[in-house]
């Protein structure tokens, strides 16, 4: 019960969380763009676009968060579960073109620098690093372990980390008279985001294409099933991502004549799954070592079950 209750109430905390990001959001989107159209300033305008491009971000990974809770089918009979790690993937995909973008519109300011207002500047761009960082703020606790909420907490924190360098590159203007300070801060700030949404894209890059998630290490799932009496060899291991929540595993068990009452087993087994590797969604198959050496899945492993009698 306390589980289920903890399941609910991260649900519904995120679920309020996308709405107060893309509300807070939105509205700056539109200050932003009031400003930069009263002032002419092309900056301003241009980072306003971007900002439209994250709320765009984060409806799409409010989606994928709510799609992901849809509950199985006949024809989807996992669900809509993997729509979170699709959206964490756009997501990285969004944040990496955006940041491109970005260089490429600073380098052509780094050759024909441009007067700043520098005032306007720095006043719009600190409202853009508050709510940024509230926003970002609302995804913190989730980041580390969905994927799907980690996309939308980077695209927030990079938002706001090129805030703070508008605000800095705008003080620095007025201090200075630097005009090169603007572009310079936009490439180096760019240059720092990229790298920081490289993992995102590389680990939902893995995940979609059925990899085993980073925290779970293969062999020590194979030796946790090992130690179980009854048990004496494993094939055709499989570890997924489900959704960036949740793992799933399938394995066929080589078991004794005493392992093969199957209950005491199964549920031992899905146990210690649970416990040591977070894995819920597990689906498992007793064999006999005369049917396992003649499965049709084991040469996906060895050629032959290897049997080694395993002491307990």
């Amino acid at each position: 019960m306390t589980g289920a209750h903890d399941h609910a109430h991260a649900t519904s905390h995120f679920g309020r969380a996308f709405a107060i990001g893309v509300v807070l959001n939105l509205g700056f989107v539109l200050v932003e763009a009031f400003y930069g159209w009263k002032t002419g300033s092309l900056a301003l305008l241009a980072d306003a676009g971007h900002n439209l491009s994250d709320v765009a971000g984060l409806l799409l990974a409010w989606a994928a968060f709510a799609a992901a809770r849809l509950k199985p089918n006949r024809r989807h009979t996992y669900g809509w579960r993997r729509a979170s790690i699709l959206a964490s993937f756009i997501n990285a995909i969004v944040l990496l073109v955006a940041m491109g973008s970005l260089m490429w519109e600073a380098s052509h300011r780094l050759q024909t620098p441009s007067a700043l207002d520098g005032h306007t500047v720095i006043w719009v761009a600190s409202i853009g690093v508050l709510i940024n960082s509230i926003t970002a703020w609302l995804f913190l606790s989730g980041s580390q372990h969905d994927l799907n909420i980690r996309g939308a907490f980077l695209h927030m924190a990079a938002d706001a980390l090129v805030s703070v360098g508008v605000v800095l590159a705008g003080l620095l203007y007025l201090w200075r008279g630097w005009q090169w300070i603007d572009p310079v801060a936009s490439i180096l700030i760019a240059l720092i985001i990229i790298v920081g949404t490289w993992s995102l894209l590389r680990r939902s890059l893995h995940l979609l294409f059925d990899g085993v998630p980073d925290h779970i290490a293969l062999d020590r799932v194979e030796r946790t099933l090992l130690a179980i009496p009854g048990v004496i060899a494993v094939h055709d291991l499989h570890v997924w991502a489900m959704s960036t929540e949740e793992n799933a595993l399938t394995a066929h068990l080589v078991c004794t004549a005493a392992g093969n009452d199957g209950d005491a087993l199964l549920h031992q087994a899905a146990a210690a799954l649970n416990e040591g590797f977070g894995i819920k969604h597990s689906t498992l198959q007793c064999e006999s070592s005369d049917y396992a050496n003649s499965c049709s899945l084991t040469p996906g492993c060895s050629s032959t079950v290897s049997i080694h009698p395993h002491p307990h």
